[in-house]
């Protein structure tokens, strides 16, 4: 699914417009979604991303790049061979939507700060 437009606060993808953060999986969306902590993830706040298996998890960290990433995070996803790649969101999702052509990948967005 590639996206088709971002700013502050919403993103375009195949037409639908999102207001509230979002996981994009290569055949589904979770929308509204939420992190335990609103500028920090952390594995719980993305577990299903291990079950999907991609070749790289894409993570918007919010339009001024406001969210961390937590360590214990950065190392299941080295021992689960799982490629990150983060940036600010507008910067992201160019990234995601390069890498989508060649490979299987999950993309978690902040969308606001």
């Amino acid at each position: 699914m590639k996206i088709d437009g971002y700013g502050f606060g919403w993103m375009k993808i195949e037409g639908k417009v999102y207001k509230k953060d979002l996981i994009i999986f290569p055949e589904r969306i979770i929308d509204n979604w939420w992190r335990e902590e609103g500028h920090y993830l952390r594995e719980s706040d993305i577990f299903e991303v291990f079950i999907e298996k991609p070749d790289v998890l894409v993570v918007g960290t919010g339009y001024y790049g406001y969210m961390k990433i937590d360590e214990e995070l950065l190392k299941k996803l080295r021992n689960e061979s799982i490629d990150l790649v983060y940036d600010k969101t507008g910067e992201a999702v160019k990234k995601f939507n390069e890498l989508i052509k060649n490979k299987r990948v999950v993309g978690a967005f902040h969308l606001t700060c």
